[in-house]
């Protein structure tokens, strides 16, 4: 067993986002959940999971609990040691120092070193309160409306470990097996070689990479590239990657930003192009993603916002079995009319006047089943 130490404002996204690296991930806590299986190598790109551990156990969210937990625990591994401790999101209130200090003893005491600055294993300690949940806005998981999080024709919820104690603060001991690469600031777009205002930033572009699937082997297609945010992130991810736009300086420009952005060995392409009309064969793509133009009265290539979005929607059912969709309102309606099952949708605030509504679409009509592991 495994546990994912989550970042971001909605535990449910990075947790699906997870699920691109790891098999029965369910919520935990505030900032945690629990996995059956981790791919190590894909754990370092997501975005919102920040490390993977081999789950120790758990215990209350206090220090005579987690010593006693980790006094009880088998410890098979052999060279230096540090212990990491967090109060996630500042909901326990507990003393990490002192927490460090006793846990790092209590390996002492069993014929451990430790090395506080290159250690062979690090111990997570995290303790975390659903009281977060309630601070942050965010909506507790455990007591979800079936209907808001993943009942029938809502999308599949992100289930929650059935170890979590109902309401109360506990602890998770872990030794970290994988790290996500915290490179995002890297690639700001401003940064790019061809840039324009409304750029996705780099970390929500991996995690909808992450959502379709991007990963060495998988082709992915954004029908309406912009300036190329998103196939950079899938392409970083190890997918080949080709673009289109309606415009031709977008699709030039994005193919800039490419080139800059991936190593000499990605595959990559972009084209002017409708997104209504791809000139790609029949299940040729492994996933399409795209952000929708904003805008009630927004036009691309003379054709209305709804006529758009819906006949991209078609296409990319046509030449891929899964779709993220981002846009400032739903296209629930248009999704099922293209033949998706809506496998699980977001809604992200950007300001306040924008929402971001993301669709994670599989191929498939009727309602949601749940998601595979």
């Amino acid at each position: 067993m495994y546990l994912l130490e989550l970042g971001g404002e909605d535990d449910r996204f990075a947790a699906c986002e997870a699920r691109s690296a790891a098999a029965g991930v369910e919520l935990l806590a505030p900032g945690l959940a629990t996995a059956g299986a981790v791919e190590r190598q894909r754990v370092e790109t997501l975005a919102y999971a920040r490390r993977a551990s081999e789950l120790v156990g758990l215990a209350d969210a206090d220090l005579e609990s987690a010593s006693a937990l980790l006094s009880a625990a088998a410890v098979d591994r052999e060279g230096s040691v540090a212990v990491r401790a967090e109060d996630v999101r500042g909901s326990t209130g507990v003393d990490t120092q002192r927490v460090e200090r006793e846990l790092g003893g209590l390996l002492v005491d069993r014929g451990f070193d430790v090395d506080l600055d290159d250690p062979d294993h690090v111990l997570r300690a995290l303790f975390s309160d659903p009281v977060a949940w309630e601070r942050e806005g965010q909506l507790d998981p455990r007591e979800a409306d079936p209907e808001d999080a993943g009942g029938p024709g809502r999308g599949d919820a992100i289930p929650i470990d059935d170890r979590a104690v109902d309401g109360e603060a506990g602890c998770a001991l872990g030794w970290v097996v994988a790290e996500s690469r915290r490179d995002f600031g890297e690639r700001a777009p401003t940064d790019r070689p061809f840039f324009q205002p409304g750029s996705m930033d780099p970390l929500l572009a991996r995690a909808l990479a992450n959502l379709a699937g991007a990963r060495p082997g998988a082709l992915v297609v954004d029908p309406m590239c912009g300036t190329g945010g998103v196939l950079i992130e899938a392409g970083l991810a190890g997918a080949d990657v080709l673009g289109t736009d309606a415009q031709g300086k977008m699709a030039r420009g994005a193919a800039r930003n490419l080139a800059h952005a991936l190593p000499d060995d990605a595959a990559f392409g972009t084209a002017r192009g409708d997104a209504t009309q791809l000139p790609i064969p029949d299940d040729a793509a492994d996933a399409v993603v795209f952000d929708a133009p904003y805008g009630r009265q927004s036009k691309i290539a003379n054709l209305d916002l709804s006529d758009l979005v819906a006949g991209a929607l078609v296409e990319a059912h046509r030449i891929a079995p899964r779709a993220v969709v981002v846009a400032d309102r739903p296209w629930d309606a248009e999704a099922r009319a293209a033949g998706w099952r809506i496998e699980n949708r977001f809604e992200r605030r950007v300001h306040r006047s924008l929402d971001r509504h993301v669709l994670v679409l599989e191929r498939g009509g009727g309602e949601s089943a749940g998601v595979p592991e």
